[in-house]
């Protein structure tokens, strides 16, 4: 039965569980057409806290600052408060512009948790390898671990394990990679200081950052002192000097008849002075922070290689 007083029904639904259907969306672009239906959507999608931006490419600086001539510069300022006046302020679509990720979020009022996806991974590798890392940041790399190998299947490869400068390039790459995308987080999250966890992936799967509350807290105190930068120009964040405990076994056997050639195990940590931990106390931190990286049969390579032995080798910042 049709209701007679006009209410479709929907109106009764409370505010909160709006809210709680959104944040279980969280796509922004499906959130940003959701602002169309309605004149109560369009004032709740901006308190959505559980967001999901996936970024289907990078842009220049020239795309961002020179697309526009100055006469469509000269009627936007004329026409854009006459729209103000009569229309709310629509968020940024990046299904229809291609903006830095802050400038995406500015539209959002409280986010709490954000992932971003990114369209694909970072590293150009010789054919037949395959790197998975997760990174942990503060203002700087807290933690890297970095799982590579040369062939999984259930027959050998045959590709070999490579060397040691093979597997420190490996090492090297992973970082770079992780340090250029928390470089892209600076300015999310110097803007948002409610956000509780950043995490930052590729479709792809190869790499993965996060930044947990401390770490944000710590980011944010670290860029009221530097000041304000463009998030395309600074390339990526400084790398610390760490230590780096690598663990290295010619073939893995997995379960199901799955093997991997050349399967190394490398986790990375700054190297703090003054500190005065045993290699059995660092052995134990590592071994806690490799267990949590990574899930499936990349977390079983990695059970079967913590049971290896280890090599420890040190690298300065860079």
């Amino acid at each position: 039965m049709l209701p007679v007083d006009g209410d479709d029904g929907f109106d009764r639904v409370p505010d909160s569980l709006v809210l709680l259907v959104f944040n279980q969306i969280s796509d922004i672009k499906t959130l940003i057409r959701c602002r169309v239906v309605s004149k109560r959507f369009n004032s709740l999608v901006p308190q959505a806290d559980t967001l999901l931006l996936r970024v289907d490419r990078v842009v220049s600086a020239g795309e961002l600052d020179d697309s526009d001539s100055l006469l469509v510069i000269f009627l936007r300022s004329i026409l854009k408060p006459l729209y103000d006046l009569v229309s709310p302020k629509p968020l940024p679509d990046p299904t229809r512009c291609q903006k830095s990720p802050g400038q995406i979020l500015r539209g959002f009022e409280r986010i709490r948790e954000l992932e971003i996806e990114l369209p694909s991974g970072d590293l150009r590798l010789e054919k037949g390898a395959v790197i998975r890392w997760r990174a942990e940041f503060g203002k700087t790399l807290r933690s890297c671990v970095i799982l590579g190998f040369r062939g999984c299947g259930n027959r050998a490869a045959g590709l070999g394990g490579g060397g040691l400068k093979m597997r420190v390039v490996w090492t090297i790459s992973a970082l770079i990679a992780a340090s250029a995308r928390h470089s892209m987080l600076k300015e999310v999250v110097r803007e948002h200081g409610e956000i509780g966890k950043l995490v930052v992936r590729d479709q792809e799967e190869e790499g993965t950052v996060v930044m947990e509350r401390d770490g944000l807290i710590e980011c944010r105190e670290e860029a009221e002192e530097v000041g304000d930068s463009v998030w395309w120009r600074s390339s990526r964040t400084t790398v610390p000097a760490v230590s780096m405990r690598m663990r290295h076994v010619p073939r893995l056997e997995l379960a199901g008849e799955i093997q991997m050639e050349g399967a190394t195990l490398v986790v990375v940590r700054p190297t703090t002075a003054g500190t005065a931990e045993t290699d059995a106390e660092e052995q134990v931190v590592d071994a806690a922070l490799a267990f949590g990286a990574f899930g499936g049969v990349y977390g079983e390579a990695v059970e079967k290689l913590l049971t290896c032995r280890s090599y420890l080798l040190e690298m300065n910042s860079f």
